[in-house]
Formats: C-alpha cells, sequence, structure tokens
C-alpha cells in the first residue's frame, strides 16, 4: 500500500491538469453541480477557485485509548504500534513469550456501536508474524466476536492451526487489566469455557477503533451532508447511489464514509472519480423531472423558502419587479420544502401543483 500510494502521489503531482494544495485548508463554499465555488487558506494567504464537482475524502483517525492502562505503562501499546515494531524493530519482539491483544476498543460500545471492521484482521495478521519471529510465542486474542470478513476468515483459521488462543468476552464484563508486582495483569471471564481466565502478558495490544476525521463535521455545515449516528457520512442509497450524496455533484469515498479496508477504499475511490468524471464531462446538464417553479407574479422576495432549502438550489435575484426567488436547476431535487413554505403559494412543484392534488383528493374522495 505504501509504494503504491507513494506511486499514485507522484504521478498525480505530475499531471499537467492537476493542482495540488498542500497545507491547506477550505473555509467555505457554495454553489451547485458544475459552479462550485470555495475559499481556501494556503499557508496563511485565501484564494478562490471554482470547480465542477466535489469528492469528499477526509479520511478517518486512529482512536487513542486510555483505557487499560494505555499511556500509563510501556507494555501496552496499539495494532499500529505493534505493527511499526514488527517492521522495523523485531528483534526486540523475540524475546516477548506472551502476547495479549484486546479487540473493540473504543467501539462496539454504547456509545460507538460500530464495527471498526479492519481491527479483528490486523490482529489476526499480527498474531501470525509474531510467530513466525518467534514459534514459542504465546499469542491471546480477547474479542467479542471476530469479524474476518470474506476470504480473510482463513487467516483465523491458519492462526487457530498455528496456536493463537480466542477467548470471547461480553461487553458489560470487559477485561481488566492491572498492574501487580510491576508486571501486567489481564482478567477475562471467557464465555467459551464460563470461567475467569487470568493472563500474564508481556506485552498487551490494543486494537483501537477508527473514527470519523476532526474536520468532517466542518465539510458537513459547508456542503449541508448529512452525517450517520456515528459521524461518518451517509450515502444517498446504499445499493442503489453508493458514492453519492442527495446533493448533486458532491460524492464521497473511503474513510469518510466508514472504516474498511484499503482496497475497499481504492475501489470506492476510483467509483466515485467515475462518477465525478462523468458529470464533469457532459457539454450541458439534464435536470430531474420534478423541480420546482415559481410564480414571479406571486412572490414577494421574502427569502424564507431560500433560507430552508436542503439543497441550497434557491436564490435572490434582483428583476424588474424587484426582489424575486429563482430556482437552480440542476441543483433542485424536488423535495416540496419550498413550496410547503412558501405562505403566498409563489412556488411549487411542476408534477405537484395545488389543482393537481387537489383533483387527486378530490378523486380519491369520490366528490
Amino acid at each position: 500500500p505504501v509504494e503504491y500510494v507513494e506511486k499514485l502521489i507522484q504521478k498525480v503531482e505530475a499531471h499537467p491538469l492537476t493542482t495540488v494544495y498542500t497545507r491547506a485548508e477550505v473555509k467555505d463554499s457554495s454553489g451547485h453541480l458544475g459552479r462550485f465555488k470555495s475559499t481556501i487558506s494556503v499557508d496563511g494567504k485565501t484564494e478562490q477557485i471554482e470547480y465542477g464537482a466535489v469528492i469528499v475524502a477526509t479520511g478517518g483517525t486512529e482512536y487513542k485509548p486510555t483505557e487499560y492502562l494505555c499511556g500509563q505503562n510501556d507494555h501496552v501499546i496499539t495494532q499500529k504500534e505493534l505493527e511499526r515494531r514488527i517492521v522495523l524493530e523485531p528483534d526486540g519482539l523475540k524475546g516477548v513469550r506472551n502476547v495479549v491483544m484486546i479487540q473493540c476498543v473504543g467501539c462496539m460500545d454504547d456509545a460507538h456501536p460500530y464495527c471498526s471492521r479492519v481491527c479483528c484482521t490486523t490482529a489476526v495478521k499480527n498474531s501470525l508474524k509474531l510467530k513466525e519471529l518467534n514459534p514459542e510465542i504465546n499469542t491471546y486474542v480477547l474479542c467479542q466476536d471476530m469479524r474476518t470478513f470474506s476470504f480473510k476468515e482463513l487467516y483465523y483459521k491458519k492462526a487457530r492451526e498455528q496456536g493463537t488462543t480466542f477467548l470471547r468476552y461480553l461487553l458489560k464484563q470487559k477485561p481488566k487489566v492491572t498492574e501487580v508486582d510491576g508486571r501486567l495483569q489481564v482478567n477475562v471471564f471467557d464465555q467459551n469455557v464460563r470461567c475467569e481466565v487470568v493472563l500474564e502478558p508481556d506485552l498487551l495490544v490494543l486494537s483501537a477503533a477508527i473514527r470519523p476525521h476532526p474536520g468532517s463535521k466542518h465539510v458537513a455545515d459547508m456542503f449541508k451532508l448529512p452525517p450517520d449516528q456515528d459521524g461518518f457520512f451517509a450515502e444517498a442509497h446504499v445499493k442503489l447511489r453508493p458514492v453519492d450524496f442527495a446533493n448533486a455533484g458532491i460524492f464521497l469515498c473511503g474513510l469518510a464514509h466508514g472504516p474498511k479496508f484499503a482496497d475497499e477504499t481504492i475501489a470506492q475511490a476510483k467509483a466515485a472519480a467515475s462518477k465525478a468524471g462523468a458529470c464533469l464531462a457532459q457539454e450541458s446538464m439534464v435536470t430531474r423531472g420534478v423541480i420546482a417553479q415559481v410564480d414571479e407574479a406571486a412572490c414577494r422576495g421574502c427569502s424564507l423558502c431560500v433560507a430552508l432549502c436542503p439543497f441550497e438550489a434557491l436564490e435572490i435575484v434582483e428583476s424588474e419587479d424587484g426582489r424575486k426567488v429563482r430556482v437552480i436547476d440542476v441543483a433542485c431535487q424536488g423535495c416540496g420544502v419550498c413550496a410547503a413554505t412558501c405562505y403566498r403559494h409563489a412556488i411549487g412543484i411542476n408534477a405537484f401543483t395545488d389543482e393537481q392534488i387537489g383533483s387527486q383528493m378530490k378523486a380519491f374522495l369520490g366528490s
């Protein structure tokens, strides 16, 4: 993955039609498909840019554990730190005899009920790597449930065959980690054998959760994007529009969407890029069949509907008759919020006029 990313960065930076801003921050954004505008800050200087489509790829962050003596004992580390040691300091792990891994640290609980997906596979992979360094090492994985997705189940099977022990605990009976006479002690009630197990590891490894990037909320507020209950971004439809937002011209990929493996992130990124490219390749934009329409004679330009539109598809323009509302056709999703808001009935949905709805009600009631 590192080599893939490095080559990709070099390819992007060398492309003549690509402009890369580093150490940059998006301050504000507005607009719609084909006509977005943003103010960005680069090294303290602001700059205005215009573009046609948006791909949200804010990424995620590793949860920094404070439980299980993490940060208080040098023998308590995360899976990320263990991977670093396996690659850069393998000799330092050869003297380790007992390793305990605790899964679902920072997730799969009442506050964060989601699964971080990669943790179980990472734990199994690292236990296999430890066995390669030292076949005599004892590895114990404490989990609520092992979720090695797809063919990664084969790694789980291999780990069991090589002697890795899996102990299952319940959320209400989490493992307890203490320090006794200078050594770590882990107490856990194993649901498989229905008794408490006491372990004394030389190294305690925590599988920390993946959390949304801290800047995700700022991006969500700028583009009016809906986050899910866990703080990640939600797609328009999980099956029919998996990389689209409801807002036209905005797409998502990677950890911004939720925890996933590198290959899944790459596939989703390619899908988002394809969708954005398809939008930009069109000479003209095709609007939805059902959109809002304004009766300018009745409109007083109060802008109440403009403030409430969830897709920023309305704007105030100055005309010979004063302030009027104008519909941005390509941005309108035909939701009807504006039509329900206007007290003068100056705006409505073209396929659901007051006369049409009234006729339907009369036909239904038989009057």
